[in-house]
Formats: structure tokens, sequence, C-alpha cells
């Protein structure tokens, strides 16, 4: 049995008049206009204002006993929500190695129903880490701002991470950083749902083949045959085919200086064509071992200016942090939420 902590804990924030209008976090009740004493007391004879009943934010906790993904939907999250949140951390956090067995997530929830807020459309957003309305299915039902957490806290021992969700000034709703930069890289860190590190990358290693040392310029992901493969960033296809030592091989180009190619698959994912442009996540092979390979495993490669650079370490882009306007009006609503986790 998993024993997972639950605490609620109510937040009223009062902000601002001139902020109540257009920020994204902010609760609705707290833009009411104020009524004549006589008629407040009447109120409160009867009914209790929205402000005293319904509090702003409510905070959620929760203990991993097994996995993010079950302490996250124990708390009532859906599992497309709790995926947006595992992309979110995943230039951070390898939820399946870097959490433990008590490691303590909290997370900030808006009491807010009218989907109005920065947060609604999150759960059939069609952007992988976008959660803005316009990216939203029609059938986008009113509590679904109550499902999509405006800040979490995953707490591994001394070491916190928090991430804050802000819809910035063009409309599209982002997890960014405390600082402001974004949460979600514009590459994944791992390709494959692996289960060990089965050679990493280095300048001169013996290979277990050839019986030379020569470089490995790449890391080695160890997997069952038929284990998807994803593209780890937005990239054309310059190669779908057979190379000696590689077997079947993918390469893509990606943006700017970075290139990535993985290898020893057993298939390519249907209708992959040299010319096609892919995105973050999606399906382009599956884990074999053709070519010189020893077992079932993903050979992964990440070149940056066409030199091959360690893909466990190297140094992912990321999106433009926020900037200006966007930047001051996330910064009051961090200093809102923050003292909440």
């Amino acid at each position: 049995m998993s024993a997972i902590g639950l605490t609620s804990a109510a937040w009223l924030a009062h902000r601002h008049a001139n902020l109540a209008t257009d920020d994204p976090l902010a609760d609705a009740a707290t833009a009411t206009s104020a009524a004549p004493a006589q008629d407040a007391a009447s109120q409160a004879a009867s009914a209790a204002p929205a402000s005293e009943s319904e509090p702003a934010f409510r905070v959620e906790t929760a203990v991993v006993e097994h996995s993010f993904s079950e302490a996250a939907q124990r708390l009532g999250l859906d599992a497309a929500t709790t995926a947006r949140l595992a992309r979110a951390f995943s230039g951070r956090l390898d939820f399946r190695r870097d959490l433990q067995r008590g490691s303590e997530i909290r997370f900030v929830f808006r009491n807010d129903t009218n989907g109005a807020d920065g947060a609604n459309g999150a759960s059939d957003a069609r952007d992988t880490d976008d959660v803005s309305p316009a990216n939203a299915g029609a059938s986008q039902n009113a509590s679904s701002s109550d499902d999509t957490p405006v800040a979490i806290r995953i707490s591994n021992g001394n070491v916190s991470h928090d991430l804050f969700l802000y819809r910035n000034l063009a409309g599209k709703a982002f997890y960014y950083c405390a600082d402001g930069h974004a949460a979600a890289p514009s590459f994944l860190r791992y390709p494959v749902k692996f289960t060990r590190v089965s050679s990493y990358f280095s300048l001169r290693r013996l290979d277990p083949v050839t019986h030379r040392v020569q470089p490995h310029e790449g890391v080695d992901l160890a997997a069952p045959v038929g284990t998807p493969v994803h593209a780890t960033a937005r990239g054309t296809v310059t190669f779908a085919g057979w190379q000696t030592g590689y077997g079947k091989v993918v390469k893509l180009e990606n943006f700017g200086p970075y290139s990535t190619t993985f290898a020893h698959l057993s298939r390519f994912a249907k209708h992959l064509k040299v010319g096609q442009t892919v995105s973050k996540g999606q399906v382009i092979g599956y884990v074999g071992a053709t070519g010189w390979a020893t077992g079932p495993h993903l050979h992964y490669e990440v070149h940056v200016d066409q030199v091959a650079q360690d893909p466990l370490t190297v140094d992912l882009p990321h999106r433009d942090p926020l900037l200006g306007e966007d930047k001051q009006r996330f910064a009051q609503q961090v200093a809102l939420i923050d003292p909440l986790l």
C-alpha cells in the first residue's frame, strides 16, 4: 500500500487593484468591488463573501512512495498533467532516478473555477509544454483550472526544485523557474526509457567488438528490443538507413548547431524518410542490436558544431527567458505564490 501524505492549506492573496484584471494567477474574488458597510453586514448574516469562503489558492502535499506519477495522481492530477510536469522538470530531474522514497511534492492550485486564468486549457494542449487555451480542445470543462498546478516544489532532502506557471503577454502558458527561465528544455535529455547506461561517452574506450581503443562518441542506453526511441528535439531527418557499425541508424539535423544520432535500431518508425521534419518526443525508431552491438541498446550521440559531446552532461538549449514586462509580472506572481511552497 502506498502512503501518500495529503495536506491542504488555504491562502488568501490580496493584490493591488491594477493587477487584478490582467494577472493570470490573480484570484477573481479579490477583484470584487467593495460593498457598503450595511450591505456587508447583511451578507455576512446569510452567506460569507467569496474572499472569505473560498481562498485564492490551496496547497496539497504528497510523499513519494513509488513514483511521481502515483503521488500526483493520488492528489487528483490526470495522466496528461502528470506527464506535462515530468517534461517541465526533464532538464533538471529524471523522475525515475532522482526521486527517492520519502521525497516531498507540494502543489499549489487555484480555487478559481471560471476557467479564465492562465492555467486553463491544460489537459488538451497540443504543444507538449504550452498550456494556453488557444491550444485547448473545445470540450475543455470549467474545472480544469483546478487540475493544473500554478506552482510545484519537489524536495529531495535539502535540495528543492520549484516551477511556476505563467501565461506570457503573447498568450502562451509555460512553466518557468523562479528566475524567469523556461523550465522545459528545447532538448530532452534522454531519447528512450532505459534500464541502465551500459557504456559512457569516452574519448578512449576499448571497443568490445573490434577490441581496439577508440573514441566512443555517444552513450549506450540499455533497453529491451522494441522500446520506442524518441527524437530529443525538433529536427530534420538527414539519414535513415544502414551504416557499418551503427547498424540501422537515424540522424537528425536539429536547430542551431545541434545534431543527433540514434543507432543500433531494430526498425524505423513507419513512414520515416529523409527530409522529413520530426518534433520533440516523436517516435523515430525502436531499440535493437543491429550493427556492432553486443546486446540490445540505443547508441545516442549529440553533436554541437559537428563535435561530439557527452549526451548526459552537454548543456541543453532552453526557450528564451522572460524579459521586460513579462519578467516583472512573473516576479510579482512568484512573490505571491512562493510563500505557499
